[in-house]
Parts: C-alpha cells; sequence; structure tokens
C-alpha cells in the first residue's frame, strides 16, 4: 500500500488557527483583567472599610482618654461661665485641641468645615486669663501624677524602679511673626541653628519609666522685652529653678513622699548655681551633656578640657549591662566653677562621643545614661506639638487668648500619649490616630465630641 504524499495545509488554515490563537489571548487577558480590577475595588473597600473602623476605634479611645482624665468636665465648666452661655463646648474644645484631626491646620479653617461662628475659638481661648490656663496645666499634671505615685510608694524596690521619675527641662521657638502680642521676639531655634523671630516657651515634664507617659507639669513663656517691674527678661535658668521648686512643692502639700528628683537637660542648662540649688534645697542630681570648653582637674593632678574627655582613649572603658555595644567610663573631677563632679564618657557606635557632667552622686554611670536617654522625649513632645497638632498655626490676637492656645496643645499632646501609652497599650501610634481621623474624621461618630459619620456604607466610587 502506497502511502499518500504530505501536502502542506491550505494558508486559510494558518490564519483561522492565528485568529482563534488571539481571541483567546485576548479573552483570556480580558478577564484577568476584569477580575484584577475586581480584587482593586474589594481591596479598597476592605481597606476603606477598616481605616474607617480604625479612625472610629481611635476617636472612641480619645473620648475614653477625656473622661479618664476628668478634664473637660472642669474647664468647659468654667469657661462657660466666662462666657456666660450654657451651650455644650466639649465638641468645640476637641476640636481646639485636635484641629489637625479634622484635616484642618488653623482654627479659621476649623470653623470653616464645622460651621461655627469664625469668632467662637478667640473668644473661648480669651475667656481665661493666662494665669487660670497655666493653672489648669499645673493641676492636670498633679492629678496625673499623685495617683501614680501613691499607687507604687509601698511597693517593692524594683516595682518602683520601672515607674522611676525623670525630671526633663528644655525650651523650643514656635514660629511667630510680628510685635502685637509683645510675646515675639528674636531667639536662637536649636532646630534651625539660627536666630529667628517666634515665641519662646519653657517646658517642664516628667517622664515616667522609660516613656511609658510623658506628664507636663508646668509652662513658662519668656518674654523678649518686658516693661514695668521684673524687667529685664527672665532667663530660662531662673525660670526651671522656679517651675521645679514650686511643683515639688505642690507634690510635698500633698503628703507625697518623693525620693530626691533627677533633672536632665541639655548643656546650656549646665549652671553652677542651678545645680548646687537642686542639691542643696531638693537633695537631688542635676545632670547635663558636658561642654567642650569646660575644665577639670583629675585626682592625678592632670588638667584636661571637656574635648579631651571625648577624644582621649585611655579611659577605663566598660560595657553597658544594659546597652549593647554601649561602652561607658567614670570618673571623678575637680572644676573652678562646679566643684567637685561626677563625669561620665559615654561611647555609642551610632553617635559621636560625648560626656555627661553632674556634681558629685552615687549613682552608678548606667543608670546616669538611662536617665539621660529619657531626655529625648521632650524632644519628641515638642515634635508632637509643631507637626502633628500644628501649635505653630495660631491666629489669635491676645496674650491670654495665645496662653490658652498653647495650654491646651499641651494638654491635647499629653492625651495622645496618655490614649497611646495607656489605653491603646501601644497597639496605635499618635501618628496613626492622626492619620485614620485627619482623613476618615467624616465616618466617624462621638455623641459627646458631637461628631456624626457622614456614611457608615460608602459606594464602591467612594472608596
Amino acid at each position: 500500500m502506497t502511502s499518500r504524499p504530505w501536502l502542506p495545509p491550505h494558508p486559510q488554515c494558518y490564519n483561522n488557527l492565528v485568529e482563534a490563537y488571539t481571541m483567546t489571548r485576548t479573552t483570556t487577558s480580558q478577564k484577568r483583567q476584569a477580575k484584577a480590577k475586581q480584587r482593586r475595588r474589594r481591596t479598597a473597600q476592605e481597606r476603606l472599610r477598616r481605616d474607617q473602623a480604625q479612625a472610629q476605634r481611635a476617636v472612641e479611645a480619645l473620648q475614653q482618654a477625656l473622661q479618664a482624665l476628668d478634664l473637660p468636665e472642669t474647664l468647659i465648666a468654667e469657661i462657660e461661665g466666662r462666657l456666660r452661655s450654657q451651650q455644650q463646648l466639649l465638641g468645640k474644645l476637641f476640636g481646639l485641641m485636635f484641629p489637625s484631626l479634622f484635616g484642618c491646620r488653623t482654627t479659621a479653617e476649623l470653623c470653616r468645615v464645622r460651621g461655627w461662628d469664625k469668632n467662637l475659638p478667640s473668644r473661648m481661648l480669651g475667656a481665661l486669663p493666662k494665669r487660670s490656663w497655666l493653672k489648669r496645666l499645673r493641676r492636670l499634671g498633679l492629678d496625673v501624677l499623685i495617683p501614680l505615685w501613691r499607687r507604687v510608694q509601698d511597693k517593692s524596690p524594683a516595682t518602683r524602679s520601672r515607674w522611676q521619675w525623670t525630671w526633663v527641662a528644655d525650651d523650643s521657638v514656635f514660629k511667630k511673626y510680628g510685635q502685637h502680642l509683645e510675646l515675639v521676639g528674636t531667639w536662637w531655634s536649636g532646630q534651625e541653628k539660627r536666630v529667628r523671630p517666634g515665641i519662646d516657651g519653657v517646658l517642664l515634664v516628667v517622664v515616667i519609666g522609660d516613656g511609658k507617659l510623658v506628664v507636663p507639669v508646668d509652662f513658662a513663656i519668656r518674654r523678649p522685652d518686658p516693661h514695668g517691674p521684673g524687667a529685664p527678661c527672665r532667663d530660662k535658668l531662673s525660670w526651671v529653678q522656679g517651675m521645679l521648686d514650686e511643683r515639688l512643692a505642690a507634690l510635698g502639700r500633698r503628703g507625697l513622699r518623693l525620693p530626691a528628683p533627677i533633672v536632665v537637660a541639655d548643656s546650656w542648662y549646665g549652671d553652677s548655681k542651678l545645680m548646687r540649688h537642686v542639691s542643696a534645697q531638693h537633695q537631688g542630681t542635676f545632670l547635663v551633656e558636658g561642654k567642650n570648653a569646660s575644665v577639670f582637674t583629675l585626682p592625678d593632678g592632670r588638667q584636661v578640657k571637656g574635648r579631651d574627655l571625648v577624644t582621649h582613649v585611655d579611659w577605663p572603658w566598660r560595657d553597658s549591662p544594659w546597652e549593647p555595644r554601649v561602652r561607658y567610663a567614670r570618673l571623678r573631677a575637680n572644676s573652678p566653677t562646679y566643684g567637685p563632679v561626677t563625669l561620665v564618657m559615654v561611647d555609642d557606635p551610632g553617635q559621636d562621643r560625648f560626656y555627661l557632667m553632674c556634681l558629685t552622686t552615687a549613682l552608678s554611670a548606667p543608670q546616669l545614661i538611662r536617665r539621660w536617654r529619657r531626655r529625648s522625649w521632650i524632644e519628641h513632645c515638642f515634635r508632637t506639638l509643631k507637626h502633628l497638632l500644628a501649635t505653630e498655626a495660631c491666629q489669635v490676637q491676645s496674650e491670654d487668648a495665645y496662653y490658652g492656645h498653647l495650654v491646651l496643645r499641651l494638654m491635647g499632646c499629653f492625651i495622645l500619649f496618655y490614649t497611646t501609652r495607656v489605653i491603646c497599650t501601644g497597639a496605635l501610634t499618635m501618628e496613626e490616630i492622626v492619620f485614620s481621623l485627619k482623613h476618615y474624621w467624616r465616618f466617624v461618630d462621638s455623641e459627646a465630641l458631637e461628631l456624626q459619620g457622614l456614611s457608615w456604607h460608602p459606594e464602591p466610587k467612594a472608596a
């Protein structure tokens, strides 16, 4: 049987095969794109619902913090009495504390968004004199610190060590132009490394433990050119000394038996009179970062400068028991300015070598280094005030109103700390709370804060 010869297929067959293959590929690609689009839409909807639920949890946590601190009832009652009105002011007070949570930077924008009277923020902030605003802030600090200490004062030393108090003092310049407030002057800004116009504020906080809670206890604004009694300007060293003495005296009047305070501050607070005052008056320790130009005499008679302490390597270095890869050296020396002092050189691979200085103390070097680390929390506090809460965006025209603005933002900063650290136990950060409420405040619902959700079931187009 002879085999039939092979013949090539007709060209039309090739065309049909190519068309079928192309149609199959096109249909598969379209189906794949449709499924991906549907999946993205479903993912966007789920993400939106998840973010809305997180914003709702955040606003409920903030409301719980306000109720736990018992702040609104007393403050609102006094403001209502001064304004001679019985309207509900909790929602408006909450808006003034956290304008950035509503996507607004200034109170004028907040009034446009919420439909308020544009003069209401100025009337509320100016209702109380500056002494009343500062009194509210100091009372808030006492109301928070006293129950905390009474809770642990009878516990074991190990328990009390986890709730140690570290007093931290620092100043910051809030950007401001114009002379209409008589508070605006030219100050050195550590953040911008230059002299700039603004309002210089001095803040005293208490850091609980390693940052479990940061409680503002006192605040002051330095006048650049005061008139009348008290001129010239009171320097920040006097402010810190006065605030520390008053707060410790107020705690003592409440019957608290506090240990000797440990105060940490930047190098420009290293004044010999202030350090001796803290040591003699309160039997405490004032710890600062040493200066390069300071002169010390070592026990062997050698004279060294501060720059020599951070450049020489022939010190008795030891490894820190609490921080890996960190070395320290502890020395006793004598200073012509400070007298007997304790010097601690710190060699941290993550930063330049530096040294700490305080008057002679029995505290070990690791304890001093750990206390010094808590100084960064006041920087975190100022960063929260300036960036998250937009403290510099203020448009009031009176001094009392500006004090109210700053004190309310300080209270708002503490409420954010309290919410994230105590109520949310670290599950949410302040940045996450501010971001979620800033973008989804239209969907949160809180009757106490006068927030009504506009929609809980957005359409796919809204996603």
